[in-house]
């Protein structure tokens, strides 16, 4: 049995790429090939595809906008491709889907579509739609966490990255962002802030420290069950009772 397959990349030298791989597979056909999101969604309701091969990152409209469009439901069988993207990656880990990085290597590439063409052969799609559901989801969650805090600074508002921070001190009703040797004074509670952080980026270590996970260099025992977390920049801050959580965050719990 044959298996039609679209193709779905922005960039013409990605698109060559998956074709030259699929060049020994004579029992896949491919019908198509898109450079962009919207095409992409008229060809699967047109071509009705077995496969996709499905680019992420593409402008305008992405490869999860794709899959919005169409419904995880009646999407074929996806395999996703994106450049490197930590949360993407844990979206499609989480929940057993497949993906290729760019750029691509044959022998990840032969698994992933071996495994799409077993699930070609299922008769029912309903497992593999809830865990694309899953994906967006878990993705969906990423995307509202802040990237930038406005902050004011002799009468102008600048954008910190929320990345370039270091560390945030709890100050009444408001908190003071530490930026390298700035800092800055936000008008937001540190729980209001602890929501809006992506917590695989930012612990609460102390009911008035949050920290970047990025920054610290050591966490080492203090007295009455507290700890010391030590910043690249040699800043030592206490650790209470948010340890055990911090240390999951951090992969060592």
């Amino acid at each position: 049995m044959n298996v039609r397959a679209l193709i779905v990349d922005d960039e013409p030298l990605a698109r060559r790429s998956i074709l030259r791989l699929l060049k020994d597979h004579l029992d896949v056909v491919v019908i198509g090939e898109c450079g962009d999101g919207g095409t992409a969604v008229k060809t699967l309701r047109a071509e009705k595809p077995d496969l996709v091969l499905l680019d992420i990152q593409m402008p305008e409209m992405d490869g999860f906008e794709v899959v919005r469009q169409i419904g995880p439901e009646k999407m074929p069988a996806t395999i996703f491709i994106t450049a490197y993207d930590r949360y993407a990656l844990r979206a499609f880990d989480t929940n057993a889907l497949d993906y290729l990085l760019k750029p691509m290597e044959r022998s990840r590439f032969e698994k992933a579509l071996l495994r799409a063409k077993e699930r070609i052969g299922e008769k029912s799609q309903r497992q593999v739609s809830e865990r694309i559901m899953a994906a967006l989801e878990q993705m969906k969650r990423q995307e509202e966490y802040l990237e930038r805090l406005p902050v004011a600074e002799n009468g102008r508002i600048l954008l910190v990255r929320t990345r370039e921070i270091d560390w945030i001190e709890a100050e009444g009703n408001y908190c003071r962002l530490h930026v390298g040797q700035r800092s800055y004074e936000i008008r937001e509670t540190l729980s209001a802030l602890d929501r809006k952080l992506n917590p695989r980026d930012f612990a609460r270590i102390h009911r008035s420290t949050i920290v970047n996970l990025h920054r610290i260099r050591q966490i080492q025992s203090w007295f009455h069950g507290y700890h010391l977390v030590l910043l690249e920049d040699g800043r030592e801050l206490r650790m209470s009772r948010y340890k055990d959580a911090v240390a999951k965050q951090l992969g060592i719990g």
